[in-house]
């Protein structure tokens, strides 16, 4: 398992005064500002958040160091990481992304069906992108216990069901 979670992303800018447009990926999007600070993949830099509203597809927050929208500009696409030890146990069949990604897929006659590359959420269920095995190619899972009943950590994997004809018949190996 990682040692530090992905909370949330940078927009960009919002306004002129150094307020940024943030994407929160907690279950409450607000919680993002409840762990104390957050800090840049390559952890350089931290910033405690402030939040001062919600935007389309997003909040608006300040951040600690961060006065003028050059400065909120210049973090666009910035993702914002808390050490894993600061947030709560996940409840039984939850889990954080970051667990999820890198483990292998298997069909439930044991067929790999590749290693998931990335959890999506568009806004109905979480989709797992499983890339294919000895291929650059990926397809989109949903997350849902009907496709994939079994979710073991400790083995790293998973074991889907998935629906008729989301896997073309050679991409299983």
């Amino acid at each position: 398992m990682e040692d530090r979670v992905c909370l949330g992303a940078i927009a960009g800018a919002f306004g002129v005064k150094g307020e940024v447009r943030l994407k929160s990926f907690t279950a409450e999007p607000d919680d993002v500002a409840a762990y104390g600070a957050l800090e840049t993949e390559d952890g350089k830099k931290s910033f405690e958040i402030t939040l001062t509203g919600q935007t389309k597809n997003g909040l608006t927050a300040r951040l600690s160091g961060v006065a003028t929208k050059e400065q909120a500009d210049g973090l666009r696409g910035t993702r914002l990481y808390v050490d894993r030890t600061r947030l709560p146990e996940p409840e039984e069949d939850e889990f954080y992304h970051a667990d999820l990604i890198g483990l292998d897929a298997y069909d439930t006659g044991g067929t790999r069906l590749g290693t998931v590359k990335a959890v999506h959420n568009h806004g109905a269920t979480d989709l797992l992108e499983l890339r294919l095995p000895n291929s650059s190619a990926t397809v989109l899972l949903p997350f849902t216990l009907e496709a994939v009943p079994t979710v073991d950590l400790a083995s790293g994997r998973i074991v889907a069901d998935p629906p008729e004809g989301l896997f073309p018949d050679d991409a299983k190996s």
